[in-house]
């Protein structure tokens, strides 16, 4: 079914024996842990984490859906790069695509930081929900509390039960290993694009749809997609979506410095 290149190949093999080594080999820290890349500040970040990331996936799931766009998209492309440039590419998507998505927990931390610091300061309803809301925290519960704390601002018994509940949570938000993020979609997202940047018109068939689609109409609808999901974040989606463009945007610029002055399209 899949024309696999020694590139492709060897990459489909090393993360599905990553993958089982993280099922499979019990350490504490476990390998998921200490590869994941966590927001910068967090106790759990290390600076390899922009690399292994990449390497590591969450389910059998998430890893068929990476491997099985890389098996899609990879191979034409390296038998016009070669495998060494290929694999280079690979390694930067993946790499840009954890360095850009970086940025967006380092503003929500310092978001979360000037809340808890305007609560601290006035432990009053309005700044209550504003750092529960950035802290990623936020129950029921919490929205009710600053709605009794609206009612009666003078209650000292709540403003020191809130206090409580703020300290607790910005201890946990730099104690707790929380948000890690993993998986080859980065890396991915840079192949298509350059997949359907070079070979726009090739058609694609996807399941249950009955008819072929164009790479360049795929793919950029898939960004659409990832794009606003990325913007509106539905609760409970862990999705990093906004990887998924930096990924793509790394991969353009990639592409195009590689590709200036070439017109071999397809």
């Amino acid at each position: 079914m899949f024309n696999l290149t020694p590139t492709v190949r060897n990459l489909l093999l090393f993360n599905v024996a990553v993958f089982l080594a993280q099922q499979n080999i019990r350490l504490d820290p476990s390998i998921t842990q200490l590869g994941s890349l966590y927001p910068l500040g967090s106790a759990f970040f290390h600076f390899w984490q922009f690399f292994t990331y990449m390497f590591l996936h969450g389910s059998w799931g998430h890893i068929f859906s990476n491997m099985f766009g890389l098996m899609v998209f990879g191979p034409m492309l390296e038998q016009r790069w070669g495998g060494q440039r290929f694999l280079a590419f690979w390694l930067m998507c993946g790499v840009g695509a954890g360095v850009l998505y970086q940025s967006l927990p380092l503003y929500q931390s310092h978001k979360t930081e000037v809340a808890y610091t305007d609560f601290k300061a006035n432990p009053a309803a309005y700044e209550y929900d504003q750092f529960m809301k950035s802290s990623g925290f936020q129950e029921p519960a919490d929205e009710q509390a600053a709605a009794a704390l609206a009612r009666n601002p003078t209650d000292q018994g709540l403003r020191q039960e809130l206090l409580g509940r703020v300290e607790a949570v910005h201890e946990a938000i730099h104690t707790l290993p929380i948000g890690g993020m993993l998986g080859a979609s980065g890396a991915l997202f840079g192949v298509m694009f350059a997949f359907a940047y070079l070979f726009p018109n090739t058609e694609l068939y996807l399941l249950f749809i009955p008819f072929p689609i164009k790479a360049k109409y795929l793919v950029f609808f898939y960004a659409l997609y990832e794009l606003y999901s990325g913007l509106h974040q539905a609760p409970g989606d862990t999705v990093a979506h906004l990887a998924h463009i930096g990924g793509l945007l790394i991969g353009f610029i990639i592409v195009k410095i590689w590709e200036d002055g070439r017109t071999r399209f397809y």
